[in-house]
């Protein structure tokens, strides 16, 4: 038994509808039609149902042209559409074939057996292209696992040859002569660069199949800027190469994985380097622009000899390198730039490249900003201001010993999850850790509640974290927590201006709370007096 062919047609004329109707009936098709007059319409059928094919009029009394097959299919991308339109419009039927439309007929101009081969055809094709994808998932499955495998093979060999090398450098194994240590520094030199190379295939692999993960902190992005920095000066001392950064001073604080921006500005500053010959230099900007308030952008300028043009929309592609490289330079897989826009992209932000031939190149991302005002949603709702109390509950981690340092991200994790335990998600909102060293973590909860409310959120917390017997092992944990007056209305000030003044009251203690050091000798038990916030 054949099933009924499912056709969705979305189009807002009575008359054109009757007719691809009759036209189906010409073409002697099983079907079943359904027909809306809106896309809006179209969009909340196909959510509930998804349709063998739609049949899409393109000017439609809420969205006209190359939007409505855009909105369908982004919608529905596996669903095969059919646009049937008033205009015999060359350049508007290539741009919807191009962007997933499977063909473009012209009202009138078509009967019923060209309608219904157009819709068999369409059916068909689309059925194809999910096999395709499939396979080409399954293949891409297959190589990402033997590259994982044979990587991770790799580096126990290599691991040997570059402990026995160092050895013999170390004169650990007897004096070695002038040639002889020669030899085993280019050895050790290419076991470094082969590790380097293994480490950056497992990220790509990692990174293609959706396995990277990052940990957004609330990190400085001068401070990370100038740690990168100072891992280049003696390279760039070296090739007699200036190497400046420059950092807008009213950048707040960016919402990132401080590890995962750390390793795309060493990738960045690192080729960037790489091919920008002696007295020239390198300049790492940070600033805010106005047009995009969200994010901050961070560049990377060169005085390099610049990139070709058809090269820089492939620049960033998996394995690629520039064919005009010379040979000093290609040291890598062409894999750096990859990982590092797959990195950005996880962060909500985007990567870029302008470039001149012999002029040098300029790369270029972007980084969300940390918002108050957004993460306190949950606090606000429809208000403009949270009503009643406020306290900041703030919880600090530090290892109690270095053997900790190697499993710490677990350990932060464990924290984050016992205080997202401890909270009540319409009350409370814990904002992303601050990290003030390298193995320090301090954790912020703004909640809805006075200080009596506040201490009961303290105990709950400070007795989950005890009964973590893998933190209590590791790490040493201190609460406190800070009581804001409530934002009263009254006097001349208007909400948005209340509003105002109790973030700038909560960033005050955020502040005052990062400026406050611990140490690890500190008891979980031991009091500790509340930050206060400064007066005006």
């Amino acid at each position: 038994m054949n099933h009924a062919t499912q056709v969705l047609l979305i189009e807002d004329n009575p008359g054109d509808a009757d007719l691809v109707r009759l036209r189906l009936v010409e073409g002697k098709s099983n079907v079943d039609v359904h027909c809306v007059d809106r896309l809006a319409d179209g969009l909340e059928s196909i959510s509930h149902a998804s349709p063998s094919v739609v049949l899409l009029d393109l000017n439609l009394p809420d969205s006209r042209g190359a939007e409505t097959f855009r909105r369908i299919l982004n919608t529905a991308p596996g669903v095969p559409v059919v646009v049937l339109s008033g205009q015999d419009d060359e350049e508007l039927a290539l741009k919807a074939v191009h962007q997933g439309v499977q063909d473009y007929l012209v009202k009138g101009a078509f009967d019923g057996k060209q309608l219904a081969r157009s819709m068999h055809y369409a059916i068909e094709r689309q059925a194809m292209l999910r096999t395709l994808e499939i396979s080409r998932q399954q293949q891409l499955k297959f190589k990402n696992e033997f590259l994982s495998h044979v990587s991770h093979e790799l580096r126990t060999p290599l691991t040997a040859i570059h402990q026995f090398t160092t050895i013999l450098l170390d004169g650990l194994a007897g004096e070695l002569g002038a040639e002889q240590r020669e030899h085993l520094e280019t050895i050790l030199r290419s076991a470094q660069q082969l590790r380097s190379m293994i480490g950056d295939l497992l990220e790509a692999t990692r990174a293609e199949s959706g396995k990277v993960q990052i940990h957004p902190h609330c990190i400085s992005m001068s401070e990370v800027i100038h740690q990168v920095l100072a891992m280049f000066r003696a390279t760039a001392q070296e090739k007699r190469i200036g190497l400046e950064a420059g950092v807008d001073t009213r950048i707040p604080l960016v919402l990132a994985d401080p590890e995962r921006v750390r390793q795309v500005l060493i990738n960045l500053i690192d080729n960037a380097l790489k091919f920008t010959p002696g007295d020239g230099s390198v300049l790492v900007k940070a600033c805010l622009v106005d047009a995009d308030p969200d994010f901050v952008y961070i560049s990377v300028a060169d005085t390099g000899r610049g990139i070709h043009p058809e090269a820089k929309s492939l620049i960033f592609e998996r394995l690629y390198q520039d064919p005009d490289s010379i040979d000093d330079s290609r040291k890598g897989l062409g894999l750096g730039l990859y990982i590092a826009k797959e990195l950005v992209r996880l962060h909500g932000g985007r990567i870029w490249v302008e470039s001149q031939l012999g002029h040098g190149s300029v790369f270029s991302f972007t980084l969300p900003l940390f918002s108050l005002p957004k993460l306190l949603t949950p606090l606000l709702g429809k208000k403009a201001m949270p009503s009643g109390p406020l306290s900041i509950v703030r919880v600090e981690l530090c290892p109690s010993s270095e053997a900790t340092a190697s499993h710490w991200q677990e350990l932060r994790e464990q924290c984050l999850e016992t205080l997202r335990l401890c909270i009540m998600p319409d009350k409370d909102v814990l904002l992303p850790s601050f990290a003030k060293a390298a193995r320090s973590e301090t954790f912020l909860i703004v909640a809805c509640a006075d200080a009596a409310g506040a201490e009961v959120l303290v105990k709950r917390i400070r007795e989950q974290l005890a009964a973590c017997t893998a933190l209590q092992a590791a790490a040493v944990a201190q609460v406190s927590f800070t009581s804001l007056p409530p934002a009263q209305p009254g006097g001349e000030a208007s909400a948005p201006e209340l509003l105002q003044s109790a973030l700038a009251n909560i960033s005050a203690v955020i502040e005052s709370a990062l400026r406050q050091p611990i140490t690890p000798q500190q008891s979980n038990d031991q009091p500790q007096e509340p930050v206060g916030i400064p007066k005006e």
